[in-house]
């Protein structure tokens, strides 16, 4: 997740008034303030990329877009509550890869339907995990870390923020498509999880990249490989998963806007094209990116097959490892 202590000061004032807008169609829309729910705790990773965002948007169209923090029963109460929400424009969602793609293959019975109950906006932004280990074990890649489980079936550990938390999925990910036995070691949120991997209590963990990125650096955790689609730009040196061992693979984080399902075409082509301007902002790509974290930008059509495709995918991962809340 995103550090408070780094991202506190994301939203400078000089943003919105450097940014150049296309121009805004001539409709009532916004014609009052915009509720803009993120599903969990003010000053998490959500909440500050949407606050980040939201400000040179809310510039552009003149009107407030204001953050509503519903967290809690991870991200479900929040985001039902947009899926529940008059389609106008007025209620909107800062969603991730928790809420919108996990949930739905890990709870047995959601309030909401992911896939059809939101119109997408635009994906926001994604960041990679990485996967890592304490110095002491003497692995430097992918390679050797199979061969060493495979050695020791079922003798390696690895450890994550929780059960079926995004941490953990994408080392089930990661191991399963390796072919490899590890026992899994839940954890109530990433930082005590990483304390036990730099003690070399537990084997390898899949970190995101914004909370290991100064492990790393400081030599106190062994970075074998990242799991995006590219290599992260805070580690170029890094080689990423598909290019090392399974072509193919991506797991990433990642936020974006939706609105609920029914909402006019108008409209969100509007936010869309709005949001699109705020998120080429210079500072706030350098401000982002120097955190690993890389701005998307998508149309609705590619977010919303997007979204789709990352629901199956954490669903197959669910369903194998046959877990269900």
């Amino acid at each position: 997740m995103l550090s408070r202590r780094k991202f506190i000061s994301l939203v400078p004032a000089g943003i919105a008034g450097s940014l150049v807008f296309p121009a805004v169609a001539s409709t009532a829309y916004p014609a009052r303030a915009v509720r803009v729910i993120v599903p969990f705790s003010p000053g998490g990773g959500a909440d500050i990329i949407a606050r980040l965002v939201l400000q040179p948007v809310s510039a552009a169209m003149k009107q407030p877009f204001v953050v509503d923090n519903r967290p809690g029963a991870s991200g479900i109460i929040g985001t039902d509550a947009v899926a529940k929400s008059a389609p106008d424009g007025y209620t909107l969602l800062l969603g991730q890869t928790g809420p919108n793609a996990i949930n739905p293959g890990l709870y047995a019975r959601l309030p909401y339907d992911a896939g059809e109950d939101f119109a997408p906006i635009i994906q926001t932004t994604a960041y990679p995990y990485v996967v890592v280990v304490p110095p002491t074990l003497g692995v430097t890649d992918l390679n050797g870390l199979f061969a060493l489980a495979r050695a020791r079936p079922g003798e390696l550990t690895f450890g994550s923020a929780g059960n079926g938390s995004s941490t953990h999925l994408a080392a089930e990910l990661l191991i399963r498509g390796a072919g490899i036995q590890m026992l899994h070691v839940p954890y109530k949120g990433t930082a005590p999880a990483l304390v036990d991997v730099t003690a070399g209590q537990l084997t390898m963990m899949c970190g995101d990249v914004t909370s290991v990125a100064s492990l790393i650096r400081g030599g106190k955790l062994t970075a074998l490989a990242v799991t995006g689609a590219r290599r992260s730009p805070l580690f170029p040196d890094i080689p990423t998963v598909a290019e090392s061992v399974l072509p193919g693979f991506e797991a990433s984080a990642w936020h974006g806007f939706f609105a609920p399902a029914g909402t006019p075409e108008p409209i969100i082509a509007q936010l869309h094209s709005t949001i699109q301007a705020a998120l080429q902002a210079p500072e706030l790509r350098s401000r982002l990116g120097g955190d690993g974290i890389e701005v998307v930008g998508s149309t609705p059509a590619q977010f919303g097959v997007y979204v789709k495709q990352e629901i199956k995918k954490w669903e197959a991962v669910v369903t194998a490892i046959g877990i269900k809340l």
